[in-house]
């Protein structure tokens, strides 16, 4: 059974469960355009549908390219396990936990990836990332909540960033979409574990 609704790539309800429509008591300029409302406690709410409109943007353009050149980044430690998860299914570069500096720009480093496109979960916290994009010429994708700032992104996926369960979700859904895109997936076909499988474990306090 497919979890997919009838306009939605995922059922309005599990955008909510998941939090990933809920944003921060900070809105950037650029991200109101993606606002529903502001909720009483004076958190921004994204609308549903703009989320959803965005991912499929995203996974489309991401579709373009081989697997191989895709390199998804995520510092923030709960979305970490997302994106390796993702990397794991559909073979692109998972670039987690601190980014080495020249990762993008150095050939000469034992580490350096040669993507032709980027991935990042917080244009925040993968700031490296995002600027050693900016000097190479390579396009970024970015998950962007209310409070972020949108210089050098080229595809804003607006979306909460921090938490665990949305996280999983988003990338459990571009994972499914782009593996349906290559046909490696059916139309209607979902990956063969549930979006929590995704999900990284809770950090204890």
């Amino acid at each position: 059974m497919s979890v997919q609704a009838k306009d939605t790539l995922v059922p309005q309800e599990l955008y909510k469960k998941a939090g990933v429509i809920y944003g921060t008591q900070i809105c950037t300029k650029y991200m109101k355009q993606f606002i529903h409302r502001i909720l009483p406690e004076g958190y921004y709410q994204f609308d549903y549908k703009k989320v959803d409109e965005r991912l499929r943007i995203a996974a489309n353009f991401l579709s373009r390219y081989e697997p191989e050149k895709i390199a998804v980044v995520s510092v923030r430690l709960y979305g970490q396990k997302p994106v390796r998860k993702m990397c794991e299914y559909i073979g692109c570069r998972a670039v987690t936990g601190r980014i080495i500096p020249g990762i993008f720009t150095n050939p000469h480093l034992e580490y350096y990836v040669e993507p032709d496109v980027i991935m990042v979960t917080d244009p925040r916290t993968d700031k490296q990332a995002v600027d050693e994009a900016s000097k190479i010429g390579v396009p970024v994708v970015a998950l962007a909540d209310t409070d972020n700032k949108v210089e050098n992104l080229d595809l804003i996926v607006p979306a909460n960033n921090k938490g665990r369960r949305s996280l999983a979700l988003i990338y459990w859904i571009l994972t499914r979409e782009l593996l349906r895109k290559w046909g490696r997936l059916g139309p209607d076909e979902d990956l063969d574990v549930g979006y929590e499988e995704f999900m990284a474990t809770k950090l204890r306090r």
